[in-house]
């Protein structure tokens, strides 16, 4: 389709901190085997652009960038002092550690996040507020509707029509 290795691959990176690192990990053993069989030099160049040292602070802009800073500010500060490292994680890691890896540019990698998630079915807070990030990147109603058009064979029509009333009226 067009695709190169690296896209492929990165596109299976992003979704890890949506439907979890095992299932990524499947994918991506299915994906290398399928370079080698074509004869692809392994390993693919490394995407990542953070530290552990920047990863957080990286990633709290992606954060601000996309869902804007006092969106992002409000929901730090709102969060119980219990729930504050899931808030720094979610930084550091979901937008961090994936979000600033190159190759795929931010409209795509938040497609890719929207997809995932409605994938996963009963996370509509999420769809919705990634639906609306989408927009915010550029991204329009019709690009979402789309994407979700081609995941519905794999995730039927319950998650599908669910994921497209979290889209917004543009």
């Amino acid at each position: 389709m067009g695709a190169t290795p690296e896209q492929i691959t990165e596109t299976l990176y992003q979704c890890a901190p949506y439907i979890g690192l095992e299932k990524v990990q499947c994918a991506l053993d299915e994906a290398n085997a399928a370079f080698q069989s074509m004869n692809i030099s392994m390993p693919l160049p490394n995407q990542a652009t953070v530290t552990e040292e920047t990863r957080f602070a990286k990633g709290l802009a992606v954060q601000r960038e996309i869902f804007g800073a006092d969106t992002i500010d409000a929901m730090r500060a709102a969060a119980p002092d219990e729930l504050q490292h899931i808030q720094a994680y979610l930084s550091a890691y979901c937008f961090g550690d994936f979000y600033t890896r190159g190759i795929l540019d931010l409209k795509m990698r938040e497609l890719i996040t929207f997809c995932a998630i409605c994938s996963l079915g009963g996370c509509e807070p999420q769809a919705k507020a990634h639906a609306n990030a989408n927009l915010s990147v550029g991204n329009t109603r019709q690009q979402l509707i789309d994407a979700i058009t081609q995941c519905l064979p794999f995730i039927g029509f319950p998650r599908a029509l669910n994921a497209i009333a979290c889209i917004p009226n543009e």
